[in-house]
């Protein structure tokens, strides 16, 4: 959610930066709510004068009962009278108006950075660059689910029968590789300094609306029955809502943490969920990273966070690429954001295993997270970034590692949290 402020002084910058997002349906809501903004400053600002004549005509009351002016005390009296009628409609008025223009503020996009290519889909994205060689063996690599299963390693129909389409159970070595992968994944930002924790599973609809657009909360939110609770669909959700209401300490920034969660999304949408396969679930495990830092340091933090998620990936022997999201492709609150995708042997091309994002003040401003420099009270910024998201981070270990007898390599970095073992054999 953007400043009112810079909105009203700004609006054309507002309304280019929603042409740039390809909403031009949102164009009048720039319009619409600097006139409810108005006309809340002006009702706002006549509640104020009320409330002042209000003091001062009840001291001029006493003053003139002191000397015995009793008609004169009457007659300031039904004054008083006559503006607390006026007041009362306009404190009526006053939320009224600070709700409609919140819900419209809540839909204006965020502005993008000067740097984001302009493009109506994720087909305009832009590759960044390549990191490790993509390779292709010669030998026809499987489709995951069939690595999986010469380990014994995937049941889906099981999970069918208990829970649904959408739904897996990882058995035996595929199962240890994953919580491996999950393990390293959490070392490996606790040495580059970050905190370590394990957040809610849940969090509040007031939670929600702070840190995503209503438009991803009915794509991807389950809601529990009855309960003001919402599933996680994604660690950094519940990370953020952790400081709502706050204020930090400036010297406390920045605040880095790395977050382990299940996630649980309904994923609405044309793609919709695999049927054979694991790469598009409802439920996955994720290993987060969360910064809170001052303005002038979120792009610096940004590029040292996808950074991270290349660093390893390329420790386990997957090749890598960073794809920059253009405008069309950005959730509204997001200032930038890019993509690391891992090469896929088998289908020859590369695929999303993460996200980087800077959101500006945007959720820190809806959920009021804020911090007191030498100039006075500000928003902080926030970034989140996917160091790994699996079962589909397995996936690209897995093509990536699969030897043609059906053994998978265990890369060096991988070996501790599998027991010291160098590769993995077929069961079957």
């Amino acid at each position: 959610m953007i400043d009112i402020k810079f909105l009203r002084e700004n609006p054309d910058i507002v309304k280019e930066n929603i042409k740039k997002k390809f909403q031009d349906s949102k164009l009048p809501l720039v319009d619409e709510v600097i006139e409810l903004d108005a006309e809340s400053r002006k009702v706002k600002q006549e509640a104020d004068d009320l409330r002042a004549s209000r003091n001062k005509i009840s001291k001029e009351i006493g003053a003139l009962m002191a000397q015995g002016k009793k008609e004169e005390a009457e007659a300031k009296k039904a004054e008083v009278a006559a503006n607390a009628k006026r007041l009362a409609e306009l404190e009526e008025l006053e939320p009224a108006l600070n709700e409609k223009i919140t819900k419209i503020m809540m839909v204006i996009p965020n502005i993008i950075d000067p740097s984001v290519p302009i493009g109506e889909d994720d087909t305009k994205n832009v590759e960044i660059e390549k990191f490790g060689d993509p390779v292709v063996p010669d030998f026809e690599v499987p489709y995951h689910a069939d690595i999986m299963d010469r380990l014994n390693g995937l049941d889906k129909d099981s999970a069918g029968r208990t829970s649904g389409n959408g739904f897996y159970y990882l058995m035996g070595d595929v199962a240890r590789i994953h919580s491996a992968m999950i393990s390293y994944a959490r070392d490996f930002m606790i040495n580059k300094g970050f905190t370590y924790c394990v957040p809610p599973f849940m969090i509040r609809s007031d939670v929600v609306n702070g840190v995503m657009s209503f438009a991803e909360m009915e794509a991807m939110m389950y809601k529990i029955e009855g309960e003001d609770l919402f599933l996680i669909g994604t660690s950094e959700h519940s990370m953020i809502g952790k400081f709502k209401g706050q204020l930090v300490e400036e010297a406390s920034l920045p605040i880095t943490m790395t977050s382990y969660s299940p996630c649980f999304r309904k994923e609405v949408g044309s793609h919709g969920i695999e049927e054979r396969g694991v790469y598009r679930v409802h439920q996955f495990e994720k290993q987060e990273m969360v910064v809170l830092c001052k303005p002038e340091d979120s792009m610096d933090w940004y590029n040292k966070m996808w950074s991270y998620t290349v660093e390893f990936f390329r420790s386990l022997d997957i090749p890598v690429r960073t794809l920059e999201c253009c405008s069309g492709d950005l959730a509204d609150l997001k200032v930038k954001s890019c993509d690391v995708e891992a090469w896929s042997p088998r289908q020859k091309k590369y695929f999303e295993v993460g996200s980087c994002s800077t959101l500006g003040d945007a959720q820190a401003r809806r959920l009021k997270i804020r911090t007191k420099g030498k100039d006075g009270t500000y928003f902080v910024h926030t970034l989140n970034n996917t160091v790994l998201a699996t079962p589909r981070g397995l996936i690209a270990f897995l093509e990536n590692n699969v030897n043609e007898d059906g053994s998978v390599n265990i890369p060096e970095a991988l070996r501790m949290y599998m027991g010291g073992v160098d590769k993995v054999y077929p069961k079957n």
